[in-house]
């Protein structure tokens, strides 16, 4: 039996723990708040309250099996939402996301001493030292997931960007890291007896590490259920492109930008995405000429990938990228780098195009093509919902239960 534990619970989480339920391998399911199916009384607060709310109930789960470490989540969104400390979250040092992670993974492990039935834990990056570290001394197997690539191979990305690009360089805050927390990812890895990753990319940054000496699973993420029933839409006059994400220049937004600007007219762009600074000029500028949203919920997120044509997704350093799949369910081709899981997703030049890193000019002839073949376009979109179709829950659970029951055998 496998104790399965994540802080927060996203969405590929969430279909972790209902493949281990639904094979009959999940003990306890932890994270910091586990809240139990909304009622009429939720439904008297605001609409931000709610969907706070809904986003922490694990509906394919029974609540027997769900254990809560809530209190200092629930400080860090009250500050969040009411501004009670005027200061940002990161900053105060009990409800920062890495006192957060710590704090759980402790509790976590405390948990793993009284327990008897586990053979396993999974449990994921900044998440797991201490659990891991008593899960050791049990006797339990450690299967750590890793969301994005290593490290090491990051920074060694972000520093060459920061000497192409130096005005964007204020966006790259995994520069900023401390020793701390990069030596607790070194002994978590250290710890763990299998590595699951999404993408050959993830893996091959651990490759380029000398970190080979784990078993690594590859295991690409699902699509969302929601898969779009709608007809797709062309757009008759400029290309419709969106770009979802953070503006950092991890997930490569410059060169997003320097594309659509390549073709002016003939093209328009809409961000959707949160600043991680506003120190970076040339973001400032560029987000008063484009469509901005800063947030949006996920319903109308989905619904601007209906109506638009291509999401650009010009990633440096993604473990996966859940954009990806969540634009193949609404019938929106792609354009992404091998940095990325596009390459398990999207074949290129049938559902989008896997273009290399920083390559502007490369991403402006995909843009320029599919402005000029509308037909092909259409035809891309109808792909991607056909591939959405085709990298589904159950093609996922099948991958992941087959390589957990021969870990914990």
């Amino acid at each position: 039996m496998i104790i399965h534990s994540h802080p927060t619970g996203n969405f590929n989480v969430r279909m972790t723990a209902k493949a281990l339920y639904e094979a009959e391998l999940l003990e306890e399911f932890h994270s910091c708040l586990c809240l139990p199916k909304s009622n009429f009384i939720i439904n008297i607060f605001g609409k931000k309250i709610r969907e706070e709310y809904e986003r922490r109930v694990f509906l394919n789960l029974p609540q027997k099996l769900q254990f809560s470490h809530p209190y200092r989540e629930i400080a860090r969104i009250a500050n969040q939402r009411l501004n009670i400390i005027n200061n940002d979250n990161d900053k105060i040092s009990g409800i920062s996301i890495d006192s957060i992670y710590k704090d759980f993974d402790s509790q976590v492990a405390a948990r793993l001493k009284n327990n008897d039935k586990a053979r396993a834990i999974y449990a994921y990056e900044d998440g797991a030292k201490n659990s891991f570290k008593q899960a050791k001394k049990s006797g339990i197997k450690c299967i750590y997931e890793l969301p994005i690539g290593y490290w090491k191979s990051a920074r060694n990305i972000f520093e060459e960007e920061k000497a192409i690009n130096p005005e964007w360089a204020s966006t790259l805050t995994g520069l900023n890291d401390s020793n701390e927390k990069l030596e607790r990812k070194d002994e978590e890895l250290a710890r763990a007896d299998d590595i699951i990753v999404a993408s050959k990319f993830t893996k091959e940054t651990l490759a380029q590490c000398n970190m080979t000496n784990k078993n690594i699973h590859i295991i690409p993420y699902c699509t969302p259920a929601m898969i779009t029933t709608n007809e797709p839409t062309i757009g008759k006059d400029s290309l419709r492109i969106l770009y979802v994400g953070s503006l950092t220049q991890r997930k490569g937004i410059s060169y997003a930008i320097d594309a659509v600007d390549q073709l002016g007219e003939a093209v328009t762009l809409t961000i959707i995405g949160k600043k991680n600074t506003c120190e970076c000029k040339k973001l400032n500028n560029a987000l008063e000429r484009f469509s901005w949203y800063e947030s949006l919920p996920h319903n109308r997120i989905l619904e601007q990938m209906r109506l638009h044509d291509v999401l650009l997704f010009p990633t440096l350093f993604d473990g996966f990228g859940l954009v990806i799949t969540e634009a193949l369910s609404q019938g929106l081709p792609i354009i992404t780098t091998k940095n990325s899981g596009g390459p398990e997703c999207i074949r290129n030049g049938i559902e989008g195009y896997i273009v290399p890193i920083r390559d502007v000019n490369a991403i402006s002839m995909c843009l320029e093509g599919l402005s000029k073949d509308r037909d092909k376009l259409k035809q891309m979109k109808l792909n991607c919902i056909k591939r959405a179709r085709s990298l589904n829950y159950d093609r996922f659970s099948k991958n992941l239960i087959t390589v957990i029951k021969d870990i914990i055998t």
